[in-house]
């Protein structure tokens, strides 16, 4: 199925203050980065995760740690998946009792997340779980709910949301995709 772009709903700029105004919710919220941990979800949400703790040390100049975390084996359409594509979890500090950010690029239906919460648990007990996202579409099927969000994207289920940075896509932007023929007179 061929998708077109319907719209684009954030340019790098629109990223970089969204950014930028989750890191000070982060912050006041945790009463500053002593304990906070953050932790990507493979693969934008992992590039997301390493901007906030850059935004987070130019704030409060302190060191936050950040992980990255592979959920292909957490997922609960892993057996319909013929090959899913896996990469490296890779949290180089102890969770045990830190309060973590979980960070993602677009938050659905939740099932991501809750794959990421199982796979966190494998490395201990945090004292808090948080979730930070860049994007919000909606289309909840589980009771899932960021704590920080960007922006919230109203799309339909047939429409998929398209976040590019830099570090992976070469090219900055959020955008809503259509299907081909979908939406035009």
């Amino acid at each position: 199925m061929a998708y077109r772009v319907k719209a684009e709903v954030m340019d790098a700029a629109a990223i970089d203050r969204s950014l930028t105004r989750i890191a000070h919710e982060v912050l006041e919220a945790n009463r500053g980065a002593e304990n906070l941990a953050l932790v990507g979800i493979v693969t934008r949400g992992s590039v997301v995760a390493e901007r906030l703790a850059d935004r987070i040390h130019e704030i409060e100049d302190a060191e936050v740690p950040v992980g990255m975390l592979d959920i292909s084996f957490y997922r609960d359409d892993l057996a319909t998946r013929m090959n899913p594509e896996v990469h490296r979890s890779e949290i180089p500090f102890d969770v045990e009792g830190k309060d973590v950010v979980l960070v993602d690029d677009v938050l659905y239906t939740g099932r991501t997340i809750r794959a990421a919460l199982d796979a966190l648990m494998d490395y201990g007990r945090p004292c808090s779980v948080q979730l930070a996202v860049l994007v919000d579409r909606g289309h909840r099927e589980l009771p899932v709910r960021a704590d920080y969000v960007g922006k919230n994207v109203p799309t339909s289920r047939k429409e998929r949301v398209k976040v590019t940075l830099a570090e992976t896509d070469g090219e900055e932007g959020v955008f809503i995709l259509a299907q081909d023929g979908e939406g035009e007179a």
